[in-house]
């Protein structure tokens, strides 16, 4: 009879803890893991789940025919609930003169803006690797530092609607796209042009570390001309929550820029 019962409450037992990690499995939602591109990254993984978080710091340094420019970004990206990655970030830029040119010839010092985005993955298939996207960024920005005091502090609006499509081939090969338009509103001005970034990426992720290596391929079409810059890059991960991108840009229809890199701390919490 003791026997019974001990064996009994080892089956209740068993089927408490099956069920618990049933339930466990099913409050998370399915996600395919997609390579996430390092310059243009997105607001969040996509298939979010409720509770990621990550902290970005990024710095950026490229040059022209006048100028050297040094941009530094900070970003605080979340997940609220399933599939839904909100952020926030800050960019800066620092310029100085080269090639005999007067700092009245160059761009001034600036917060470059405040960019506020969401982004919600509404469809996400195991079966073929595929994940879709839908979000919206808002930038604004604002006056040169020397200008502080003077006249406007907002200088303007950008709204960029986007889509991101990503497949996964296989084990290790990643592909994604990513696309907007930035409809910008100067204030004081009437006028809104629209320019358009379509951002495409191959990745290779390194079999059981967590690297990968890859291509970025930055395209932007404004007034009526497209821009093209290359992107190769390396993801390093450091351990579970820290990784390292590093990435070299290679400009092909920028007859005035030079080769730059960009490098971004990544922290997992």
């Amino acid at each position: 009879m003791k026997t019974t019962k001990l064996i009994l409450a080892v089956g209740i037992l068993n089927m408490i803890g099956c069920f618990s990690a049933f339930a466990q499995t099913q409050s998370k939602p399915i996600k395919v893991s997609h390579a996430e591109p390092i310059f243009q990254d997105l607001v969040r993984d996509l298939g979010a789940r409720k509770g990621e978080k990550e902290f970005n710091l990024g710095a950026d340094f490229s040059s022209g025919k006048n100028y050297r420019e040094n941009g530094y970004l900070a970003e605080y990206e979340f997940a609220p609930m399933n599939r839904l990655g909100l952020e926030i970030e800050t960019d800066f830029s620092f310029f100085s003169p080269r090639n005999n040119a007067t700092k009245d010839q160059i761009q001034g010092n600036r917060l470059d803006g405040l960019r506020l985005s969401a982004q919600y993955t509404f469809f996400v298939s195991e079966k073929s690797q595929t994940s879709l996207a839908l979000g919206y960024t808002q930038v604004i920005e604002f006056t040169d530092f020397k200008n502080y005091g003077k006249g406007k502090f907002i200088t303007g609006l950008v709204y960029s609607p986007f889509f991101i499509a990503a497949k996964k081939w296989g084990s290790h090969i990643h592909t994604l796209v990513y696309t907007y338009p930035m409809i910008q509103h100067q204030l004081g001005e009437n006028n809104t042009p629209v320019d358009w970034q379509i951002n495409s990426s191959v990745m290779y992720s390194l079999p059981n570390s967590g690297h990968f290596i890859g291509m970025e391929v930055n395209k932007e079409i404004s007034h009526g001309k497209m821009l093209v810059t290359l992107r190769p890059q390396v993801k390093i991960k450091l351990n579970s929550h820290f990784a390292v991108g590093i990435v070299t840009g290679i400009p092909v229809s920028h007859q005035d820029e030079s080769i730059s890199s960009f490098f971004r701390l990544i922290y997992e919490l």
